[in-house]
C-alpha cells in the first residue's frame, strides 16, 4: 500500500468549513463599517509607547494571543465545571474573571485589527463580533447564575462557549491563513546565499536616499550615511510594505503602509505595529563596491 492510498478523505464538511472561514475575507458589505470602525480605533487617546505595548512590541510578537487566554481559558474550564456537576461557585468566578480579561485582549486586538488590510479586517470584525457575541452570553449567564438561575446561567454559558470557540476558529485562520501577526521578513536567512554579495559601486547609491536592491531573489534596502551604507531587507516584517519607498527619520526608516518605524543600523524596531526587527545585513567596501551579508 502506497503512502498517497492511506490519506484521510476530503470530506465535503471539511470542505465546507474551510468555505465558511474564507467567506468574510470577500465580503465586500462590511467595508463600510469596517472603516468606521477603523477610524473610531485610530482615533483612540493612546500614546505611540501603549499602542506599541498593545501590539507587543516588547514581546517581540503580538500581545493579543497572549491576553486572549484568561478569558477563554477561564471560561473553557467554567464550562468544565457546569458539565461534569462541578462547583457552581467556582463556575461564577471563572466566568468573572473571564470578562475581567476579554477588555484588555480586545483592546489588543483592535488595535492590531486597525493595521491590517481590507480582506483581513473583514475576517477580523467577524471574528471580533463572535467574541463579543461570547461577552455579552457570559455576562447574561452571570446576572442569570447570581439571581439563582442556574439552569438558565448553564446555557447561556453554554452558547458562549461556543460563541468564543467560533471565534477562536477565526482567530486560528487569521494568523495561519491570513498570515496575521506573523513575521512577514523570516523566511529572510534562508533565501539570501551564504557569503559576501555585491549591490554594486558605492557611488550609486545617493547619500541619505533610499535604494532598492536584490540579493539573489531578496529585495534590499540601501541607505548611504556619513558613517557608511546600512542595508536592512526592503520588505517591512509587518505586512510585507517596501521600506525603500518609505521615509528616513532620525536614523530609522519608517514603513510607508502602517508607519513601523526601524533601526538602519541593525534593524531593531523603534516604533509598531511591527513587532520583530526587520533583517540587517553586514557590510564593507571592496574596489569601491559595496557588499553585504547576512551575519552567522
Amino acid at each position: 500500500m502506497t503512502r498517497l492510498s492511506m490519506h484521510i478523505p476530503d470530506h465535503p464538511l471539511w470542505r465546507q468549513l474551510r468555505a465558511a472561514m474564507d467567506a468574510p475575507a470577500g465580503w465586500q458589505q462590511l467595508d463600510g463599517a469596517s472603516d468606521a470602525v477603523q477610524r473610531a480605533v485610530r482615533a483612540l487617546p493612546l500614546r505611540p509607547p501603549a499602542r506599541d505595548l498593545l501590539h507587543g512590541r516588547q514581546l517581540g510578537h503580538p500581545l493579543h494571543p497572549a491576553l486572549v487566554l484568561v478569558p477563554a481559558g477561564c471560561w473553557l474550564a467554567a464550562g468544565l465545571l457546569d458539565l461534569t456537576g462541578g462547583d457552581a461557585r467556582a463556575a461564577r468566578r471563572l466566568i468573572g474573571i473571564g470578562l475581567l480579561g476579554a477588555g484588555p485582549a480586545a483592546l489588543a486586538g483592535w488595535v492590531d485589527w486597525a493595521d491590517l488590510t481590507p480582506p483581513q479586517r473583514r475576517t477580523g470584525l467577524v471574528h471580533a463580533l463572535s467574541n463579543t457575541s461570547a461577552v455579552l452570553l457570559y455576562s447574561g449567564s452571570l446576572l442569570a447564575r447570581t439571581g439563582g438561575r442556574e439552569v438558565r446561567g448553564r446555557a447561556l454559558g453554554l452558547a458562549g462557549l461556543l460563541a468564543v470557540s467560533g471565534g477562536a476558529a477565526l482567530g486560528g485562520h487569521l494568523a495561519y491563513r491570513h498570515a496575521v501577526g506573523v513575521n512577514h521578513a523570516e523566511a529572510v536567512p534562508r533565501l539570501v546565499p551564504a557569503g559576501w554579495h555585491s549591490l554594486g559601486p558605492v557611488d550609486d547609491f545617493p547619500p541619505g536616499e533610499t535604494t532598492r536592491r536584490m540579493v539573489g531573489e531578496v529585495p534590499v534596502l540601501v541607505v548611504r550615511t556619513e558613517s557608511g551604507c546600512r542595508v536592512l531587507a526592503d520588505r517591512c516584517n509587518h505586512l510585507s510594505g517596501s521600506l525603500s519607498e518609505g521615509t528616513l527619520v532620525d536614523g530609522c526608516v519608517r514603513c510607508p503602509l502602517h508607519g513601523s518605524t526601524f533601526r538602519l543600523k541593525d534593524g531593531a524596531v523603534v516604533r509598531g505595529p511591527a513587532t520583530a526587527p526587520q533583517p540587517a545585513f553586514e557590510t564593507r567596501v571592496t574596489s569601491g563596491a559595496l557588499e553585504v551579508r547576512l551575519p552567522g
